[in-house]
């Protein structure tokens, strides 16, 4: 494992190989027949989990092959990416067993134009930085009426600007490095094709010189709408800002994603908000605010982010199969 502040190793995780999954899984299936057969045992899990109940497995994409489509696994929850969805998908189809994928997501945040910039300059920023981008409900593209663009695109970049960005540790640090080494490779591409193509680096859109995988926080203007910072989730502390004439090209804009996870609609008007909020093509949309979720509250996505649900009666019900016992109606004379 390596430490994504410094690029250097910290710790080992093991290799396990996949015959190892076959007594993980025996030893999970006694624990659930325990508690079908022993009303005791039920209290006994209910307030410490079993022995062999939870565990952790590591280790590489066989493994992960064989979790998918192990006969012994009844339900496969995966979050990642949508390739790799796929792939999960079809291997748990050996078994029947259902699946339930969190694939990520693009999510549009549109500012209406009654909207007050300064009010909602620092909640903005944070949904679409939080965790150095690194979010599936993040903000990824921002959609802005063209008379308040220059406004919004300085906002913005004051903050970004002033972010102080460091290791997750470090004192003050607000933003931290993206996960892993190959992930600020994939920003820095993304990025370098829209300043290809003629977009702007208002602030940052670089990598930063020092070790680990530091990538300054950027705002992107005149961003061409094709661009693949835009159009893909490049999961990053990247924001492309994109003007808008028309409140209808924006929503049909917003909706124009093969991602429909979650997306936001800011403005001084709930209830217009909420009328524009119902035409967007995803799981959740919040208004004056992004990615804030309950436990309570269904969370789910459509289109490629992802099939089933988490959270609330949903996600339990998802887990769950129905079980019917039939007793004989007594006749009485």
């Amino acid at each position: 494992m390596l430490d994504p502040a410094t690029g250097e190793a910290f710790d080992e995780a093991p290799d396990q190989r996949p015959d190892e999954l076959d007594g993980i899984v025996g030893r999970a299936h006694a624990a659930w027949r325990g508690w079908r057969a022993d009303p005791a045992a039920r209290t006994t899990v209910l307030l410490a989990a079993a022995d062999a109940v939870l565990t952790i497995v590591t280790g590489r994409e066989p493994l992960g092959a064989r979790l998918a489509s192990h006969p012994g696994i009844r339900h496969v929850t995966f979050t990642g990416s949508v390739p790799t969805g796929r792939a999960v998908a079809r291997a748990a189809t050996a078994s029947l067993a259902p699946v339930t994928l969190e694939l990520g997501g693009n999510d549009a945040a549109i500012l209406l134009d009654d909207v007050e910039v300064e009010r909602i300059a620092d909640r903005l920023f944070w949904a679409a930085f939080r965790n150095c981008g690194q979010v599936c409900m993040a903000v990824k593209r921002l959609y802005a009426p063209a008379r308040l663009y220059s406004q919004v695109v300085e906002a913005l970049a004051g903050r970004a600007k002033s972010a102080v960005v460091g290791p997750g540790l470090g004192p003050g640090s607000q933003l931290g490095p993206v996960g892993n080494a190959p992930q600020p490779a994939r920003v820095e591409h993304y990025t370098a094709r829209a300043l290809a193509a003629g977009a702007r680096a208002v602030t940052g859109g670089h990598r930063l010189d020092r070790p680990g995988y530091f990538f300054a926080p950027t705002i992107l203007a005149d961003v061409p709408p094709d661009s693949p910072v835009v159009t893909q989730e490049q999961f990053g502390p990247v924001l492309p800002v994109l003007p808008y004439v028309s409140l209808d090209a924006a929503i049909e804009a917003a909706n124009d994603s093969g991602f429909g996870l979650g997306g936001s609609v800011w403005g001084t008007d709930p209830d217009r908000a909420e009328a524009v909020a119902g035409r967007l093509e995803c799981g959740m949309v919040w208004i004056n605010h992004h990615a804030e979720t309950s436990l309570a509250q269904p969370f789910a996505g459509i289109k490629d982010s992802g099939v089933g649900v988490a959270g609330g009666p949903w996600g339990l019900y998802g887990n769950l199969s129905p079980f019917v016992v039939h007793r004989p109606v007594e006749v009485r004379g």
